[in-house]
C-alpha cells in the first residue's frame, strides 16, 4: 500500500474519504473548482454582510435582527426556513436534486459587552442590555465574520443544489458568548444546547457537522487538530464564611480573607500535583475576589469566583473535586468554611478523527497561505454540544492583514481585534467544499 503522505491531492483525498465512507466518492476536482469560482464571484456581497452585521451588534440572546437578516437571504434562496430555534436561532434545509446523506454547517451570530474604538467607517456605535445593564456592543470576537461567510457558502451551494448529493443544514447560532439574559447557574439553558433540546436534529439529524472561526493568523490560512481542539469551561464559585470582627483584635475573629488566601494558593497542587497532566492539560484560575468593606475590619464573608478548563472529561470531573476537597478542608483548618460551586458551561470541543482524516485534503486544497496545526486552545466553544451528538470538526480561519505579525496581532474579545476582509471568501470556500465532498459519498 502506497503511504498515505506520499499520495497526490487527488488520491489521498480519496484515500480518506474510503477510510471514513467505505470505498466513498469524493467531490470530483471540477466540482471544488466550481465552488471557488462561485465564491470569488459572491466575495463583495459578503463583505458587505459582514459590515453590515459589525456595524449592527446585538449580544446573546438579543440578535434579533441578524436573525431577520440572515432568514430573509435564506428564503430569498428558496431554502425551508426555521427561526427562533433556541430564542433567536435559524436554521435553513437545502435539500440537493440527488438522495444522499445531511451535513450541517454552524455560525454563531452573537457580539460582546466591548466597545469598540473609532476607526472604521462601519463601526459599531450600538448599545445593548447585558442582565439589565446598558453597555457597549462590538463583534470582538469575529461571529460578524462566521455569520456573513455561512450567509455566503448557503447562497454558493443554492446555486449548485440540483447536483447536490443530499442535504445541507444551515444552522444560524446565538448566545455562542452565553446569553446576556440567562445567568450560569439558573438552570436554564443557551446557544448550542437550548437548539438541540428545542430539537434542532429531530428532523434533520446530520451525519457530520462543520464549523470555522476567524482567529489572528497568516490571512487565508486555515489550521485544525485531531481531538480536543478547544478547552471545556466550568465556572467556579468559592465562598468563605468566618467571623467578624476588629481588625485590631483578629484573635476575636475567624478572618475570611487570610482562609480565601491559602485556599487560593492551595487550589495551586491541584494542577500541579493532582491532575493526569499526561493526559490533559488543566487550568484553575481565580478571577475575582471581593470581601471587606473597610480597612479595620476583619469581614463575614469573601466571595471568590474563577474558570476549570480541561481537554478531557475524566481529567475534568478530577479537577472539579480536588477543588471542592481543597477548598473546605483548607478554611476548615483556618476556623472558617468554604462553600464551593461548579458550574459547568461547555464541555472540550473534540475533532472526529476520522472525519478530519477525511476533511484535511480539502481543506489544504483552498487555503490561500497554507495550513497547519492549531495549538490547543483554551478557549471554549458550545460547537462541542454539536459534537457530542454526531461527529464534528472544527477549524480556523487566519485573518490577520499581510502587513502585520500575527503574533502581535490583537486577539479575539480584544476591542481592537481585526479582520482582514480578502481572507473570508477563503473561510465561505472551506465551508461550502467541506459540504460538497462530504455529501459526494456514495457506498460501492
Amino acid at each position: 500500500m502506497i503511504p498515505h503522505r506520499l499520495l497526490p491531492l487527488s488520491a489521498s483525498f480519496f484515500l480518506a474519504a474510503s477510510i471514513f465512507a467505505g470505498h466513498a466518492q469524493a467531490a470530483p476536482e471540477e466540482v471544488l473548482t466550481d465552488i471557488r469560482n462561485r465564491t470569488d464571484a459572491v466575495e463583495q456581497q459578503l463583505i458587505t454582510w459582514r459590515r453590515d452585521i459589525h456595524q449592527h451588534p446585538e449580544l446573546g440572546g438579543q440578535e434579533t435582527r441578524t436573525a431577520a437578516l440572515v432568514a430573509e437571504h435564506l428564503r430569498e434562496l428558496g431554502m425551508e426556513v426555521q427561526t427562533e430555534v433556541g430564542r433567536t436561532g435559524v436554521v435553513g434545509i437545502l435539500k440537493g436534486g440527488q438522495p444522499g446523506p445531511t451535513v450541517a454547517l454552524r455560525a454563531d451570530m452573537d457580539a460582546l459587552p466591548i466597545e469598540e474604538p473609532d476607526g472604521l467607517p462601519f463601526a459599531s456605535q450600538a448599545t445593548g442590555t447585558y442582565f439589565g445593564d446598558e453597555t457597549p456592543v462590538m463583534h470582538a470576537c469575529g461571529h460578524d465574520a462566521h455569520t456573513a461567510m455561512l450567509m455566503a457558502a448557503a447562497e454558493v451551494l443554492t446555486e449548485m443544489k440540483d447536483n447536490l448529493p443530499g442535504t445541507v443544514m444551515f444552522i444560524f447560532q446565538p448566545a455562542e458568548e452565553g446569553s446576556s439574559l440567562v445567568r450560569p447557574g439558573e438552570g436554564k439553558s443557551w446557544g448550542a444546547e437550548l437548539m438541540l433540546e428545542e430539537g434542532l436534529f429531530k428532523d434533520h439529524k446530520p451525519e457530520a457537522i462543520f464549523a470555522v472561526h476567524v482567529m489572528p493568523g497568516k490571512a487565508g490560512s486555515l489550521s485544525w487538530r485531531t481531538g480536543a481542539s478547544l478547552a471545556s469551561s466550568d465556572m467556579l464559585e468559592i465562598n468563605v464564611n468566618g467571623k467578624q470582627g476588629h481588625g485590631g483584635m483578629p484573635w476575636n475573629t475567624v478572618d475570611p480573607i487570610v482562609a480565601s488566601a491559602q485556599v487560593i494558593m492551595g487550589l495551586q497542587p491541584v494542577v500541579s500535583r493532582k491532575a493526569n497532566l499526561t493526559k490533559s492539560p488543566a487550568v484553575v484560575t481565580i478571577g475575582s475576589v471581593h470581601g471587606g468593606s473597610g480597612p479595620n475590619i476583619v469581614p463575614e464573608r469573601v466571595e471568590m469566583t474563577g474558570t476549570i478548563r480541561t481537554y478531557d472529561e475524566d481529567v475534568r470531573a478530577q479537577v472539579g473535586r480536588d477543588i471542592k476537597t481543597s477548598a473546605e478542608k483548607i478554611a476548615e483548618s483556618a476556623g472558617a468554611t468554604a462553600e464551593v460551586s461548579i458550574i459547568p458551561m461547555y464541555p472540550p470541543t473534540v475533532n472526529d478523527a476520522d472525519l478530519v482524516e477525511m476533511m484535511a485534503p480539502v481543506l489544504e486544497q483552498v487555503a490561500e497561505s497554507g495550513t497547519s496545526q492549531a495549538p490547543l486552545q483554551g478557549a471554549a466553544e458550545d460547537f462541542a454540544f454539536y459534537a457530542q451528538e454526531v461527529p464534528g470538526f472544527y477549524f480556523f480561519l487566519g485573518v490577520t492583514p499581510p502587513d502585520q505579525d500575527p503574533a502581535e496581532a490583537a486577539p479575539n474579545h480584544n476591542p481592537e481585534f481585526f479582520v482582514h476582509e480578502e481572507a473570508l471568501v477563503v473561510g465561505a470556500r472551506a465551508m461550502a467544499s467541506m459540504a460538497v465532498s462530504y455529501l459526494h459519498q456514495s457506498e460501492e
